[in-house]
């Protein structure tokens, strides 16, 4: 944009006047100075760029040259921008152990920490960048939660990995684990896969929890369109993120905010895309999470209804056969859009960031036929979606299961429950067999308790678990917790079970041998005991301490509320008496 093109902006109502402007702020002024801010830049918007760039994984090692591009594009268009950095808790060096009660837990402090910077320095406008699973909800939750002008833009997905003739992704590494425990692996085959599963920087490369919501950013109308797909390592990343600089200050100029887009229709149209994408559970609580920092009442079983009408169409790992590289060589979510708006399944008129509506965005959009990453819906994978949601008594606030690449035949079944009340019990009986009591069986149920968001607490994910099953070719297993499932886990596996054990819901009044039957066609997951029999378990049952007495995980186990809500920790859009924006 030339220099006399750039737009004046009057910011006697902004934020930053609070910082900025009047003999008063001389002070605060002096700090911007100290870090070669210039006059003019002082006082032009200030916008803040929150990147989780860290070296703890390879999703988020590239953000911050992304932000560089970011920068750029805020300049050009005659803002300050104010680059700040929050943490990341990545999943996959966290599963399997304590330290993934600390991954859903990241993305309340991820909200928290930007909507606290923004709030410390009274910055503008907003431009989040995100690339591990949970710092994309946490980013999008603290748009929408301080409603200044906004842009997300995703860091982008890891190239694939190539072992022995296939592209494979570090799922594969987790099932290549319980390969290895079946006896069919060598611990060089599971060292020579180790090797090359993760060749680049980049966000997991499946359709797991990050891509997952990559899509959803689009198809909520907070990214620009395609900014979604390419891997982390194009320089075209770097244009979307310079577009996305640029876009915000439009945003600014016009007053568009992150609430006028990111409405109820807005919200399913993301839960659409989840479906029709065989994305990851885990949507089932990021949704309501950021519904619930707008005042919006959209909870695990709004969701879980739009998934049940939604057919299936893009095969995606880890139910399919593509990785996210694949979805953006054919075109992106882009098609996915337009093919389910052209079928009535998509809100075409929700607003955009471009300050189009979705319909607008998707004009050019053209479906290629010679492809099958992505299908006709009228030649869809399943009729339903990816993923559906269960009730019963078992779970009378529901669970949720991922069923995408899961023969029809498959999605029922009914077995005897072996108990274990947190995640390693179970990983190692499954894993070492009849060292610890025989192993599991065909057939079996396991059940993975006081693993919810108060009892773990942090609500772990449960892919060494799952992908250990799948690696050991057990096809007649099921697996129901009351905590999480990656983005990465497939066969018949429920997760946010609610009411969770730890506040006495029926999954903590189980017992070894109980029947319990799961049927996702119909929706149903129950225990073969009566009302009576429950009642009687619960006068006995007897609330289960953990160790965590102090610290955040204390303090998130005393504040935050059920799966089926979001897991969150504060009334959002509800309670509030005043907008950040508004200040």
């Amino acid at each position: 944009m030339p220099e006399g093109d750039k737009p004046k902006f009057d910011k006697s109502k902004m934020p930053s006047r609070h910082t900025t402007e009047g003999p008063e702020r001389a002070p605060h002024r002096s700090y911007l100075y100290a870090m070669g801010v210039t006059e003019e830049e002082v006082h032009q918007p200030l916008v803040g760029v929150a990147t989780a760039w860290n070296e703890a994984a390879p999703c988020n090692i590239s953000l911050g040259r992304q932000a560089q591009a970011v920068k750029r594009g805020v300049k050009v268009a005659g803002g300050t921008p104010r680059e700040f950095t929050t943490i990341t808790v990545t999943d996959g060096i966290a599963m399997g152990h304590e330290g993934m009660k600390s991954s859903l837990v990241s993305r309340e402090v991820i909200a928290d920490s930007v909507e606290l910077t923004m709030r410390g320095h009274c910055y503008d406008a907003l431009v989040t960048l995100a690339g591990c699973d949970k710092s994309l909800p946490g980013m999008m939750m603290a748009m929408v939660r301080l409603n200044v002008p906004a842009v997300f833009i995703y860091g982008g997905s890891i190239l694939p990995g190539r072992f022995r003739g296939k592209d494979v992704t570090v799922v594969d590494i987790f099932e290549g684990v319980g390969q290895h425990a079946a006896g069919n692996w060598t611990d060089a085959d599971l060292h020579e896969l180790e090797l090359v599963a993760c060749p680049s920087a980049g966000s997991c490369g499946g359709q797991f929890t990050a891509n997952t919501m990559a899509c959803v950013s689009e198809a909520m109308g907070l990214a620009i369109p395609g900014s979604a797909g390419a891997p982390a390592p194009y320089e075209s990343r770097d244009q979307f993120c310079e577009a996305s600089g640029e876009v915000v200050m439009k945003l600014l100029e016009t007053g568009l905010r992150p609430r006028d887009i990111v409405t109820r229709e807005a919200l399913e149209n993301a839960a659409v895309i989840v479906a029709a994408t065989g994305g990851s559970t885990n949507a089932g609580l990021h949704l309501p999470a950021i519904a619930n920092e707008c005042g919006i009442n959209f909870d695990l079983h709004d969701v879980t209804e739009i998934f049940r009408k939604t057919p299936y169409i893009a095969d995606l790992k880890p139910g399919g056969k593509y990785v996210a590289k694949d979805l953006f060589d054919v075109g992106g979510v882009g098609i996915v859009m337009k093919e389910l708006m052209e079928n009535g399944l998509l809100h075409g008129d929700c607003m955009t960031v471009t300050g189009k509506t979705i319909a607008e965005n998707l004009e050019d959009e053209v479906f290629p036929d010679d492809q099958d990453v992505v299908y006709r819906v009228k030649n869809a994978l399943a009729p339903t979606g990816g993923v559906v949601g269960v009730k019963g008594n078992l779970a009378p606030e529901g669970g949720i299961v991922k069923v995408a690449g899961i023969a029809e035949e498959n999605q029922s079944f009914t077995g005897p429950a072996r108990v274990f009340d947190c995640e390693e019990d179970c990983f190692e009986y499954v894993t070492k067999g009849a060292n610890v009591g025989g192993g599991v069986q065909e057939g079996d149920c396991l059940v993975i308790r006081y693993e919810g968001p108060k009892g773990g607490p942090g609500m772990r994910e449960m892919l060494s678990t799952t992908a250990a099953l799948y690696g050991m070719g057990m096809d007649n297993v099921a697996l129901i917790t009351d905590g999480r499932f990656s983005g990465g886990t497939r066969g018949l596996c429920v997760g946010h079970i609610g009411p969770e054990a730890a506040v006495g819901g029926p999954i903590g009044l189980l017992q070894d041998g109980d029947m319990i039957t799961i049927n996702a066609p119909t929706g149903e997951i129950s225990v073969d005991l009566s009302d009576e029999e429950l009642a009687k378990r619960r006068e006995a049952w007897v609330p289960r301490k953990n160790m965590y007495s102090s610290g955040a995980l204390w303090r998130y186990a005393q504040t935050v509320g059920s799966a089926e809500k979001g897991a969150v920790c504060h009334p959002g859009g509800h309670g509030e008496s005043h907008i950040y924006a508004d200040i």
